[in-house]
C-alpha cells in the first residue's frame, strides 16, 4: 500500500504552512485540521494512512488524540508520527506506549520529514504484502497453543535452537516460538558493531529502532500499557502485545519471555564462538601449510647445498691425486696436504649430520603442529 493520503494536525497555522510547503513538490494528497476534536471528526471520512500530530495542543494533546485513534476500530491501522518542540526519553516512550509508529523533533528540515515519510511509507507496503501471512502465521499460532503446552513450547525452542549455526536462523527460530504464544514481536540482535532488527511482521519501525538503542544499557524490563522490553547484553527483544486482562498469565508469559530470551542469547553466543573458531582453525591451518612448504623449501636447499659440496670435494681430491705425485714434493709433505684434504672431507660429512639434525628438528616442529590442528579441529 503506497503512501497517498496524509493528515496534518496542529493548532499553529504557521507549522501546518510548513508542512505544506515541505510536501508541495510529493506526490501525497495533505489534508490538515488544527485541534484534536477536529482531527477525530474527520479522520474516518478522509482516511487518512499517516498522521502527523503535534503534541502540545489545547482541548486534546496529541497524546489523548492518539490514544482515541487507537482504541477505535476503525482508525486503529492508521500510522501517526508525533510532531513536537521536546524529544526526551520519558516524551518518546511516552509517544510509543500510546501507539506512534514515529517521532519528529521541531524545527524539522525537509529533509528530515521526507526521509521519515518514506520510512513509512516502507513500513505501510511491507505491511500490507504481509497481512495475509500475519493472518495465516495468527491462525497457526492459536492452533498450536491449543495442541501443546506452555512448556512443551519452550522445550521445543531449546531443543530445536541446539542445532542452529545460523545466526538469522536463530532469530526467525526465536519470533516464531513467540508467535506460537500469540506474541507480535520486534527483535534486536547486537553483534560486534552491527545491530540486526527482525520484526514478526515485516519491519521494525523507526521509533522501535530508537527505544532499542536508548534503553539498552538501562535495565532488564520495560514495561509499558500492553507492551514489555526485555534486555540481555546482545539481545532486545519488544514484545507488542502483551495480555492484559490476565494479570496472572501477563506474569507467566513474562517468565517465560525472559527465559526464553536467556536461552536464545547462550546459544547466539555459541554460534559466534564457534564462528570465531572456525577462522582461528583456517588462520592456523594456513599457517601449518606454509610453514610445511618453507620447512620443505630449506631442507630441499640444504640438500642441495651438500650434494654440491661433496661434487666439489670429490673434483678436488681427485685432482690431487692425480698432480701430487708430480709436483716433486717429498713424502712428509704429501702426507701433510693429503691429512689437510682429509680433514676437510670429514668436516664436510659432519655438515651432512648437523644437516640430519635439522631435517630432525623440522620433522618434530611439524609433528606438534599437526598435533595442536587436530586439537583444535576436535
Amino acid at each position: 500500500m503506497e503512501l497517498r493520503r496524509i493528515l496534518a494536525v496542529d493548532d499553529e497555522p504557521f507549522n501546518l504552512e510548513i508542512i505544506e510547503e515541505i510536501l508541495e513538490d510529493l506526490d501525497f494528497e495533505l489534508a490538515t485540521a488544527a485541534s484534536g476534536p477536529e482531527c477525530l471528526e474527520m479522520v474516518e471520512a478522509y482516511n487518512p494512512q499517516v498522521i502527523l500530530l503535534d503534541v502540545s495542543m489545547p482541548q486534546m494533546n496529541g497524546y489523548e488524540v492518539c490514544k482515541a485513534l487507537k482504541a477505535n476500530p476503525n482508525t486503529s491501522h492508521i500510522v501517526v508520527m508525533f510532531v513536537s518542540a521536546r524529544g526526551s526519553v520519558e516524551e518518546r516512550m511516552e509517544g510509543y506506549s500510546v501507539g506512534a509508529e514515529d517521532y519528529i523533533v521541531k524545527p524539522f528540515g525537509h529533509t528530515e520529514l521526507k526521509s521519515k515519510l518514506m520510512n513509512l511509507n516502507k513500513l505501510l507496503e511491507e505491511k500490507a504484502s504481509l497481512t495475509q501471512q500475519i493472518e495465516d502465521a495468527t491462525n497457526t499460532a492459536f492452533s498450536a497453543m491449543a495442541t501443546s503446552s506452555e512448556m512443551g513450547q519452550i522445550v521445543n525452542f531449546i531443543e530445536q535452537i541446539g542445532e542452529i549455526e545460523d545466526v538469522n536462523e536463530l532469530a526467525h527460530a526465536l519470533l516464531r516460538c513467540l508467535e506460537n504464544f500469540g506474541l507480535s514481536s520486534n527483535l534486536e540482535f547486537r553483534i560486534d558493531d552491527e545491530r540486526r532488527h527482525y520484526a514478526s511482521s515485516g519491519v521494525c519501525s523507526p521509533i522501535v529502532i530508537e527505544l532499542f538503542d536508548i534503553l539498552k544499557g538501562k535495565g532488564r524490563l520495560h514495561e509499558f500499557t500492553n507492551r514489555i522490553l526485555v534486555n540481555y547484553p546482545v539481545i532486545s527483544l519488544l514484545i507488542l502485545n502483551m495480555p492484559t486482562d490476565d494479570p496472572d498469565k501477563r506474569g507467566r508469559i513474562r517468565d517465560h519471555i525472559c527465559f526464553i530470551v536467556s536461552v536464545t542469547e547462550q546459544q547466539l553466543r555459541a554460534i559466534l564462538t564457534r564462528c570465531r573458531l572456525l577462522d582461528q582453525q583456517r588462520n592456523l591451518n594456513d599457517a601449518i601449510a606454509m610453514i610445511h612448504t618453507k620447512f620443505h623449501g630449506m631442507v630441499t636447499l640444504l640438500d642441495k647445498n651438500r650434494k654440491e659440496n661433496e661434487s666439489v670435494f670429490k673434483e678436488l681430491q681427485e685432482e690431487f691425486e692425480n698432480r701430487i705425485p708430480t709436483m716433486g714434493l717429498d713424502e712428509d709433505q704429501e702426507v701433510f696436504i693429503f691429512s689437510k684434504l682429509d680433514t676437510s672431507i670429514q668436516r664436510s660429512i659432519a655438515r651432512e649430520g648437523a644437516i640430519q639434525d635439522v631435517k630432525g628438528a623440522f620433522k618434530e616442529i611439524e609433528s606438534d603442529l599437526a598435533l595442536l590442528a587436530q586439537h583444535v579441529n576436535n
